[in-house]
């Protein structure tokens, strides 16, 4: 009873608090903390100078790059067109929505080994859509463009099935209360519209930005994984395990982890901001 008397304010008719608190701490602990703690444990092994030198030596750091600015812009791009994906799928009624709602789904169910393959397929130099780019003198498959490619296909159903169902509570007579009041499209859509989508718009780009940053399966087949070139953070990690160099891994797993964990923060907290604008 002492957890519900200190962390309950006020009494709940639900029963079994404190059995159920116990569990969810326990499940958290064994699928989320306990990893982290060993993962922040083994690289004490690294003195303060070793684990310098490993996260900052220059392969490393051109990963770093490749991965956080193709994350980013693939989590740009999927908010854009995500949002405009989930308007077109609740506004509007036409021949094979079904179809094309079912396949926002696909990156969640298809092995990422698999939609690698596929996607090199597709942008080789002889694939259906590389053979016509790679004239043009834009090459995607084996080049950093493919790491964004990748990135952004696996990234947009978390802005989709974020930002879906807002639009589909959202309530029309606020639109036709703008209307009535003179705005046009633009103005309804930008000052009443958007606000309302914008917590739901940036918890699925942040969700889109933390699943690139950790995608190994369906890049390292499009990479090329050149160094300094094409490789990614989660490679060299991989890399290192292979290698039994395992404090050098978690060395550059902690970084990773706290780079991605104050980018969350930073957006969680915009998230807040934004709220706290709305109920104003």
């Amino acid at each position: 009873m002492i957890f519900s008397r200190t962390l309950l304010k006020r009494h709940t008719v639900l029963p079994g608090f404190d059995l159920a608190l116990g569990l969810t701490l326990l499940y958290l602990s064994l699928i989320v903390l306990i990893p982290l703690s060993a993962t922040f444990l083994r690289t004490t092994e690294l003195s303060w100078v070793e684990f310098v030198e490993v996260v900052t030596s220059p392969r490393v750091v051109a990963s770093y790059k490749l991965t956080f600015g193709a994350s980013l812009l693939a989590a740009l791009l999927n908010a854009f067109f995500g949002l405009l994906v989930a308007w077109v799928l609740v506004r509007y009624d036409f021949f094979g929505r079904r179809l094309v709602d079912a396949l926002v789904d696909l990156p969640f169910a298809l092995p990422t080994a698999v939609a690698g393959i596929t996607l090199t397929g597709l942008y080789a130099s002889n694939g259906w859509i590389g053979q016509y780019l790679e004239p043009l003198g834009l090459k995607v498959a084996f080049t950093p463009v493919g790491v964004f490619v990748a990135m952004t296909f696996i990234g947009l159903p978390f802005v989709v099935r974020t930002v879906q169902p807002i639009l589909e509570d959202l309530a029309s007579e606020l639109e036709e209360a703008s209307a009535t009041l003179g705005a046009t499209r633009w103005q309804t859509f930008t000052r009443v519209i958007l606000p309302i989508l914008t917590p739901a718009l940036l918890t699925g780009f942040a969700l889109a930005f933390a699943r690139a940053l950790g995608e190994y399966g369906s890049i390292i087949f499009i990479a090329g994984n050149m160094p300094m070139i094409s490789e990614i953070t989660p490679l060299l990690i991989i890399t290192k395990l292979e290698q039994y160099d395992y404090a050098g891994a978690t060395a550059i797993a902690v970084v990773m982890l706290v780079m991605s964990f104050v980018l969350l923060l930073a957006i969680n907290g915009l998230q807040a901001w934004t709220r706290k604008r709305q109920g104003k």
